[in-house]
């Protein structure tokens, strides 16, 4: 009876030790805190010190969902090394501090930057957008109207010309798109297009005739109409260029010769086809070999007139066989790429006064074009779906920074990432033969100021789309 009494009070006693061991250990390691009241939202702020005079107060309008800040566009006469902030947040919150200097880069007119509300131990961060209240340029690219006849499920179904391989050209002017369906080439009002309504205007074919394919490529200028035939270089496959102004009537025949008297000439033509022309229709027609070796340079005056073949090696080795050759504005320097080269500035001639990287942009950029919009300045490709890994888009590339093309084009291919501000599927099939078009078109007002511009995109089998974009409107 002892032993079990005593070892009861034992048992009893470490029990106590116990507990009071536990209490101890309790006592040396403190608990988490509570935090739950350590709130960090951002109710109000704005900026107190805007302006030249410093004075000029500025609310911004939170979206606690993005954690974004807008703000209306600030004067640039404001003080952006010591930008001052007065904001409301959560009880006992703070903005981790109340200044901030900001900095715009040279010719841009917006800046992001972060500022943080701090409750500790909690912080959140918020993304404030700043924008100088300056004149605005270019176009709006988020207020487009979209005009679809591709295989993009978002858009008309695609136009029927292009089935088969068949349909490899086609042009635009901003009144006309011209498809060059191979049996049955035709022409398609943009107005018309514009309602839904595909109404296809067949060109007269009266003496079309002779090369492998009567009709392949063609383009669409100042609202005459160029179609040539897919050639060899022999008299009895010439190469013939027909022009239409009335699709109703015969077209002329400007072009019809045998491209094997030109000295240092390929050997077939066709597969691509360049049309760069002024206003007054001077310029010249531009025709790269199925090789990818060699350019074929033709003179034209006023539409009709052509003349002086000449012959040079392509500005880029390895272009592929649908190069192209496009003019940009009313100077002496062109665009030059190809399915498999990158973008190149040239001379008429042939003399490459830049080359960007094949990596800046996608290599199968093709038809690449600049455009000149409301202050700004573009470069616009539709890229060919050559293989598996790649697919038909178009897209738009800002190029305004830079005093000339050249440096314009140098600052895009110094980029570590090059982003489109455009960029729209045409959702091509893989071709083994993927001519790409581009195109555009500048409306104007009644004082000859810019006011929409209207970009296009087109290749074979993919079918084509348009664009109208109204030009950039401060709204605040």
């Amino acid at each position: 009876m002892k032993l079990t009494y005593k070892t009861s009070k034992i048992w009893l006693l470490a029990t106590f030790v116990g507990l009071l061991t536990l209490a101890s250990c309790k006592d040396d390691f403190p608990e988490a805190m509570d935090t739950s009241s350590k709130m960090t939202v951002l109710n109000s702020i704005k900026i107190v010190n805007a302006g030249a005079n410093g004075t000029t107060v500025l609310e911004g309008i939170v979206d606690e969902d993005a954690k974004t800040v807008s703000f209306p566009r600030i004067d640039p006469g404001t003080n952006f090394s010591n930008l001052k902030f007065e904001a409301n947040v959560s009880e006992g919150g703070k903005l981790s501090k109340d200044t901030y200097p900001v900095v715009f880069e040279e010719g841009k007119s917006e800046q992001t930057i972060t500022i943080k509300v701090l409750n500790s131990p909690r912080y959140r961060d918020y993304f404030v957008k700043l924008r100088l209240k300056v004149p605005v340029f270019g176009a709006d690219f988020e207020k487009g109207t979209t005009f679809d006849f591709t295989s993009n499920p978002l858009g008309n179904p695609i136009h029927d010309a292009f089935t088969g391989a068949l349909t490899r050209g086609s042009g635009f002017d901003g009144q006309k798109v011209l498809v060059v369906r191979r049996e049955a080439p035709h022409l398609l009002n943009v107005s018309e297009l514009k309602a839904g309504t595909v109404n296809k205007i067949l060109l007269n074919m009266s003496g079309v005739s002779q090369g492998t394919f009567i009709t392949n490529m063609g383009a669409q200028v100042n609202g005459h109409t160029y179609i040539a035939n897919l050639s060899g270089n022999t008299a009895a496959s010439p190469l013939k260029v027909y022009h239409w102004t009335d699709p109703a009537v015969a077209p002329q025949v400007i072009a019809n010769i045998n491209v094997g008297t030109i000295t240092g000439a390929g050997v077939r033509h066709g597969d691509n086809f360049s049309v760069s022309l002024d206003d007054q229709g001077n310029g010249y027609l531009f025709f790269g070999d199925n090789a990818g070796a060699k350019i074929l340079r033709f003179d034209v005056a006023n539409y009709i007139t052509v003349s002086n073949p000449v012959a040079f090696a392509v500005p880029v080795t390895g272009a592929g066989s649908w190069t192209s050759y496009n003019r940009i504005g009313n100077t002496s320097e062109y665009i030059f790429t190809g399915h498999d080269a990158p973008v190149a500035l040239v001379s008429e001639g042939g003399a490459a006064a830049f080359t960007m990287s094949r990596t800046a942009i996608p290599i199968r950029s093709s038809d690449a074009r600049v455009v000149n919009f409301n202050g700004e300045r573009y470069l616009i490709v539709t890229t060919a779906a050559r293989t598996g890994s790649e697919a038909t888009n178009f897209m738009v590339y800002d190029i305004t920074k830079g005093a000339d093309v050249k440096e314009a084009l140098t600052n895009l291919n110094n980029q570590p990432v090059v982003n489109a501000v455009f960029n729209y599927s045409l959702m091509g099939p893989v071709n083994t033969s993927p001519s790409s078009q581009t195109g555009f078109y500048v409306k104007k007002d009644g004082a000859g100021n810019d006011l929409s511009l209207m970009l296009y995109a087109g290749a074979s089998d993919a079918g084509f789309v348009f664009f109208e974009f109204p030009k950039k409107v401060a709204l605040d």
